[in-house]
């Protein structure tokens, strides 16, 4: 029987989404970096051109504290394609202390001591030679 060759984990494409650039230059540098409306001062997540509060383009790069609390979570049991061998993980929204929430996998935690409210820190998931991805674990 020969064995099923499974999809390989997708990886970022900054190239293509050319305002993300930052972004992933920085993680690989170990730094979160969220952007910042100027006009406000509100942070947002995930990046794109504008702000999502104004809808101007006057917006900024901030690092981010890498600190926040479990908002909701979830464990996978049925992964999307190139994640079959991690399976089960855990994947949670963090709200970080900057105010916005990120979708990211928990580790060094059983499922059964994740709470809502849970204090975690980032941490970084290496994905390939050219990526680190954040992730979180408890603080």
């Amino acid at each position: 029987m020969t064995e099923k060759k499974l999809p390989p984990r997708p990886l970022p494409r900054p190239d293509i989404y050319a305002k993300t650039r930052p972004f992933w230059d920085a993680a690989n540098e170990g730094r979160l970096l969220l952007q910042r409306c100027k006009d406000t001062g509100k942070c947002q997540w995930f990046p794109r051109s504008g702000s999502v509060y104004t809808g101007k383009r006057n917006i900024e790069w901030v690092e981010s504290s890498g600190r926040g609390t479990v908002y909701s979570w979830t464990l996978s049991v049925a992964p999307w394609p190139g994640h079959e061998s991690r399976a089960p993980y855990l994947c949670a929204y963090v709200e970080l202390e900057e105010g916005v929430r990120i979708l990211a996998n928990l580790f060094n935690v059983e499922p059964e001591g994740v709470r809502i409210g849970m204090p975690v820190k980032l941490m970084w998931e290496r994905l390939s030679d050219e990526f680190n991805y954040p992730a979180f674990e408890p603080a």
